[in-house]
């Protein structure tokens, strides 16, 4: 009785399963691997004089190209031994939801197309407005331009915004957009 339930369990969901085949797996780590020889091509123009502690400012960059690629090698690699185990249904919806996508795209464009002339602060904080728009419309939540969720909204955008561009303009000297010449909005 065990064993019979063993190898039912053990057996592919006679439901078609929205996890993509294993060619589609090995397409994804060759991706990966595609990207990751971009970024050595890169950091080969980058030159590689040895600063501080004999890392120079190509590093980084050959750093993350080398672990991308062992990923691309280890996603391929387990894509043609059998496909990604234990993988979850992806779930969530079968049609992509424009409506939210168009809210948070709004705040990333308007974010970078008004940062120069509204400043860090104001930019991110419309920016983080919008995007959290889109993510509660994506979840289905309703009441989402009632004026108090919306000063909180801004709000909370402002409390995360304006310490960051603090931290970079004051303690890090890193110039990024002001509403002021002061340095501090």
């Amino acid at each position: 009785m065990s064993e019979a339930l063993s190898n039912a369990a053990a057996a592919p969901p006679a439901v078609e399963s929205s996890i993509p085949s294993p060619k589609w797996q090995a397409a994804v780590g060759l991706g990966v691997l595609a990207v990751a020889a971009v970024m050595a091509a890169g950091a080969l123009q980058i030159p590689g004089d040895s600063g501080y502690g004999g890392v120079g400012p190509n590093f980084l960059p050959w750093a993350c190209a080398a672990v991308l690629g062992v990923c691309g090698v280890l996603l391929v690699w387990e894509a043609l031994s059998g496909g990604y185990r234990h993988m979850a249904d992806p779930g969530g919806a079968k049609r992509a939801q424009l409506i939210p996508f168009a809210w948070v795209t709004a705040g990333l464009l308007l974010n970078a197309a008004l940062i120069t002339h509204l400043g860090f602060i104001i930019g991110c904080t419309l920016c983080y407005a919008l995007a959290v728009q889109g993510l509660r419309r994506a979840d289905g939540q309703t009441g989402l331009l009632a004026p108090r969720r919306l000063f909180i909204d801004v709000l909370t955008g402002l409390i995360i915004s304006a310490p960051v561009f603090w931290v970079f303009t004051q303690f890090l000297a890193i110039n990024l957009p002001g509403l002021t010449e002061t340095g501090w909005l």
